[in-house]
């Protein structure tokens, strides 16, 4: 996620350069040409660049504005589990007795569904991004339940049956009875649902063909634009058509960044800054004295 009071301008530049630099080039081109065949150079009504670029400004408004909806949903999707993982262990220390939290297997099962929670959420931020699963996994989780993961698919998926395998347990030891395991389980269920919704977005492809469209029709407005200027203003169409391209191309390329918001980049929705706060939390509910600081920014953004 990038924070707003200290992107850097090389940041800016390097999203926009090569296609800047090709609207320069053509844009010297046509100068030259200009120059060279004065007589011969086609008249373009000044309207035409003047309705395209509407046109095109439309289009790259509406898209834009369906690439924010993604992201937005994604950090709406994080969002819920943050509470949720908090409503997981909130709703266990609440519901089991101090005398059951007494025997040492049940604060232990406590403790586990507790830790393996912090694993699940570092677990799918890293399958979101294609990255390792179980990377660093094993602070929170015993060898047994690593062993148990490493040959599923879905990694993540597969610690929330162990949740659910230990809510069993504890509904078989008496610590819960039937309404609150009922209860916890449907908090397990809700943590499950956001993990679909968010490998959802992960994998519904925004459309390449839509995006292709409007790249191609921004740069043949830039040709009858630049046509059009140097005619009109000469030499100083060459500056003029730069700063336009920049407009035009810095919303096309900030549309396209935010449209993919578990692909590992600085306008990512920040799942491990959030599955580091859950940590945190989740910690200080089972009294943990270790607990570690908040994620910090890697200078202008926040993963």
């Amino acid at each position: 996620m990038l924070l707003a009071e200290s992107i850097p301008y090389r940041y800016i530049f390097n999203m926009v350069k090569v296609d800047v630099l090709r609207v320069f080039l053509f844009s010297l081109s046509f100068h030259i040409i200009k120059l060279i065949w004065a007589d011969d150079w086609p008249p373009v009504p000044s309207a035409l660049p003047s309705v395209l670029g509407t046109g095109i400004s439309l289009l790259l408004a509406f898209n834009l504005n369906q690439s924010y909806e993604r992201w937005w949903e994604a950090r709406i999707v994080w969002g819920a589990i943050v509470n949720d993982s908090r409503s997981l262990l909130l709703e266990l220390k609440a519901y089991i007795s101090p005398e059951k939290m007494e025997d040492p297997s049940i604060m232990a099962t406590f403790r586990k569904i507790g830790f393996r929670q912090i694993a699940w959420c570092y677990s799918l931020g890293q399958s979101l991004r294609k990255e390792d699963a179980t990377a660093h996994l094993h602070q929170f989780l015993p060898e047994q339940e690593l062993a148990y993961i490493q040959d599923k698919m879905n990694k993540p998926l597969s610690l929330q049956v162990l949740h659910m395998q230990d809510l069993n347990q504890l509904f078989q030891h008496q610590a819960l009875n039937q309404m609150q395991q009922t209860q916890v389980a449907s908090t397990v269920v809700r943590l499950v649902d956001s993990m679909g919704k968010a490998e959802r977005i992960n994998t519904t492809v925004f459309p390449a063909t839509y995006s292709m469209f409007i790249h191609f029709f921004i740069y043949l407005f830039l040709v009858i634009l630049s046509v059009t200027l140097v005619e009109a203003i000469g030499i100083y169409e060459i500056p003029v058509l730069t700063a336009v391209a920049s407009t035009f191309f810095l919303v096309e390329k900030t549309a396209r960044h935010i449209q993919d918001p578990f692909r590992n980049k600085p306008t990512d929705t920040p799942v491990t800054a959030i599955a580091r706060t859950i940590e945190i939390n989740l910690k200080q509910i089972l009294d943990e004295k270790e607990v570690p600081q908040p994620l910090q920014p890697d200078g202008y953004f926040l993963m």
